[in-house]
């Protein structure tokens, strides 16, 4: 996991920074009572130091001081997956073809959608993914699109 600043760091924010999840899905977590810190169930609010343990989905993790190096791909993604974890319709997912990571997970910057194709960016920094998809980021996003047949002033 990323190390705390040197003041304790809040308990769901230390997990985004960690790819555990986005900051709202750990919040939560940590509400319904999934995350523990220590052996104790975590609340809303907690901090966490070095040496403290975070334990959730049947996953233990120590809190250390030494950094983490995060992976960030771009991804060609072709149509007909899905930017999503999972597809209840069981539809392929751009998920099922990145390289499995050991502690963390991946977190897509942002989506396209299930028929369109292009450069799709994947990191494993919660802290980054934040930043790029924040509308405070003042990000710039470019999109190229084709249309089919006639399009007059009124249609656009």
């Amino acid at each position: 996991m990323k190390p705390p600043k040197k003041t304790p760091e809040r308990l769901q924010k230390l997990m985004a920074a960690a790819g555990l999840g986005s900051r709202r899905g750990l919040e939560k977590l940590i509400a319904d009572g999934k995350v523990r810190v220590n052996g104790e169930p975590a609340e809303l609010g907690r901090t966490v130091n070095e040496g403290d343990t975070i334990a959730f989905d049947e996953k233990t993790w120590r809190v250390v001081s030494e950094p983490v190096l995060h992976r960030t791909l771009i991804y060609n993604k072709p149509e007909g997956e899905v930017t999503s974890r999972s597809d209840p319709e069981g539809r392929p997912t751009v998920f099922d073809r990145l390289p499995k990571v050991k502690n963390g997970r991946w977190v897509a910057i942002g989506r396209l959608d299930m028929n369109t194709t292009g450069l799709l960016l994947l990191t494993t920094d919660g802290e980054l993914a934040h930043a790029m998809m924040h509308p405070s980021s003042n990000v710039d996003r470019e999109y190229a699109c084709r249309i089919f047949g006639d399009v007059d002033a009124e249609k656009l």
